[in-house]
């Protein structure tokens, strides 16, 4: 029989711990003096009391590690659950948002995503605004743990292949993901305040600095203005531009430089590919802007460079509204979000090493046909990829987009048109953030969309994030008899 206990266990520490975050955001509005406080203590006292009792609940079924299918139930159990609960403060308090539009707005912070259903962000208590950035702060780090350690144990999409550089964390995964998590907490923590010290080194008002350093770092991309990062012209682009690129390189390459070795994170290709595809990306948007809009030299290679990084490395600022760039521009930023950064990191989407191993693959098989008595293996990083990891990678880019039409489908059944529906889909399943046309692009809100969309885009948020297969399989009738 199936037992809940261990899971819960887990995730009343959880639910527990994020309940005390709450005092973070009521001690800045107590400070603000603008009386939200209320709304947060009371969003604490049911956080934490729930989890107290969910956690002496399940107490008694504690053991020293969980199995494959509790770890599925519990990865993702932690995404689903702790949402909810951050969504309580909207709900108490400002923006007075409903429960749909208060689950949205915490699952795009929880996913990292960054789509927003708040208009007046510029008028909101500093705590709100201070909360939707912790909670992407906290995304951030807990997707990097799950990238490190658990995924590559559930052998999902691929992530195996990464098994041997991160930890062995198979039969102990609880108490290796402690010690994974407290490693990655410090370099997460050191490169936060790094870029919030950068920000007000360029002129950022400290509070804009400090939460405009979670969600970059988080690679989450909420803001406390409505104008996105659009608030801040000038060097604050380049600031932003270096913190997400070094926020969707891989983790575990921070834990061995500060090991003392440096070696693996110059010489590892899924970096190598991430930088060029972005300093390729640059030159064309440059080159692109210099033809179609006269821009200057050091314009267009700013914003070039800040809003491509912004989107492929799924943070979603915008400083500028690009569809107006000319009818090219939203196409490629539409494929460029499906890019995605480097694996073990805070970024999203398909993710680069994917791509790696898709054309490593087709490369094997193309020399197969003309050589057919030749061996050949796909590689990755000078080494030989099992069989089973190119397999899960096909699977992963086949259920990829068969989701992102279904979603798509459904979002155009609830009454969207063609392009909302389409890019809804692919900013919710790769949490991208911004997507295209007037409704929900870079300039626009998900607020206007209806009901049944925002809930759809919640649950797409939720399976994009935790690598489609992790939340799918607990659909299926085997994984509950297994």
């Amino acid at each position: 029989m199936f037992d809940l206990r261990p899971v819960g266990y887990v995730l009343g520490l959880l639910v527990f711990t994020l309940g005390v975050t709450m005092v973070i955001p009521l001690g800045a509005d107590v400070w603000a003096g603008n009386g939200h406080w209320g709304a947060f203590a009371e969003a604490a006292a049911v956080t934490i009391v729930t989890g107290i009792f969910l956690t002496l609940a399940c107490a008694n079924g504690v053991t020293e590690g969980l199995s494959i299918q509790q770890t599925f139930f519990l990865t993702t159990g932690v995404w689903l659950v702790l949402p909810l609960f951050g969504a309580l403060p909207f709900i108490f308090g400002e923006p007075g948002a409903r429960v749909v539009d208060a689950v949205f707005e915490a699952m795009s912070a929880m996913t990292t995503t960054g789509s927003t259903v708040i208009t007046d962000l510029d008028n909101l208590p500093v705590g709100v605004n201070l909360w939707r950035g912790l909670m992407q702060w906290f995304g951030g780090i807990g997707i990097i743990v799950v990238a490190m350690v658990f995924l590559p144990e559930l052998r999902v999409g691929g992530m195996q292949i990464f098994r041997s550089e991160s930890f062995d964390t198979m039969g102990k995964i609880l108490p290796r993901a402690g010690e994974i998590a407290s490693r990655i907490t410090v370099i997460y923590l050191g490169l936060t305040i790094a870029c919030g010290l950068a920000y007000l080194a360029v002129g950022m008002a400290p509070f804009d600095a400090a939460m405009h350093a979670l969600t970059t770092l988080s690679t989450g991309g909420f803001s406390n203005y409505n104008a996105s990062f659009g608030a801040f012209q000038g060097p604050a682009e380049y600031v932003a531009a270096v913190f997400m690129i070094l926020a969707s390189l891989p983790f575990v390459r921070y834990i061995q430089l500060v090991a003392g070795t440096a070696k693996p994170i110059l010489v590892d290709t899924q970096i190598r590919a991430y930088l060029g595809i972005i300093v390729l990306l640059t030159i064309v948007f440059t080159v692109y802007r210099l033809v179609v809009s006269g821009d200057s030299i050091e314009h267009g290679v700013r914003e070039g460079v800040f809003n491509v990084t912004s989107i492929i490395s799924g943070t979603g600022y915008s400083s500028t509204n690009y569809e107006l760039w000319g009818p090219a521009a939203p196409v490629m930023f539409f494929f460029i979000g499906l890019i995605g950064g480097c694996a073990g990191s805070t970024s999203c989407s398909i993710k680069v090493f994917r791509y790696q191993l898709l054309f490593a693959s087709i490369s094997t098989q193309v020399r197969r046909i003309y050589a057919p008595h030749g061996i050949f293996e796909p590689k990755f990083e000078g080494r030989p990829v099992a069989e089973e990891v190119i397999s899960s990678v096909m699977a992963f880019f086949v259920l990829f987009f068969v989701l992102l039409g279904i979603i798509a489908v459904l979002l155009g059944l609830t009454g969207l048109d063609v392009v909302t529906s389409i890019s809804g889909a692919a900013t919710a399943l790769g949490n991208i953030g911004p997507g295209l046309g007037d409704i929900i692009g870079p300039s626009g809100n998900f607020a206007p969309l209806n009901d049944t969309a925002k809930w759809i885009l919640t649950a797409a948020m939720l399976v994009g994030r935790l690598e489609l297969m992790a939340v799918l399989v607990l659909f299926t009738a085997t994984f509950w008899r297994a």
